[in-house]
C-alpha cells in the first residue's frame, strides 16, 4: 500500500483518471456507496439460519436494486 503523498505524486504525474484506473479506485467507489446504501436498509440480519439470511440479503439486494432504478432518471430521443 502507497502512502498518501505517493498517490498524490502519482496523480499530478500520471492525471487522476489514469490513476483511478490503475488502482481500481473506481471500482472501490462503487462497492463503498452500495455497502453504505445497503446498510441504511439495515445493518444487522434479523434471520438466524443461513438459508434465510441469504434471502434475506437476497430481498434487500432487490429492494435496492429497484430503488436505484427508480432514481434514474428515463430519456428518450427528441423527434
Amino acid at each position: 500500500m502507497q502512502s498518501r503523498c505517493g498517490n498524490r505524486r502519482m496523480q499530478s504525474r500520471f492525471g487522476r483518471k489514469l490513476w483511478k484506473s490503475w488502482r481500481s479506485y473506481h471500482q472501490r467507489s462503487l462497492v463503498e456507496t452500495k455497502m453504505h446504501c445497503g446498510k441504511r436498509l439495515d445493518e444487522r440480519v434479523m434471520s438466524r439460519t443461513f438459508e434465510r439470511r441469504v434471502n434475506e440479503l437476497h430481498i434487500r439486494a432487490a429492494i435496492l436494486n429497484r430503488l436505484t432504478e427508480l432514481g434514474h432518471p428515463q430519456t428518450v430521443p427528441a423527434a
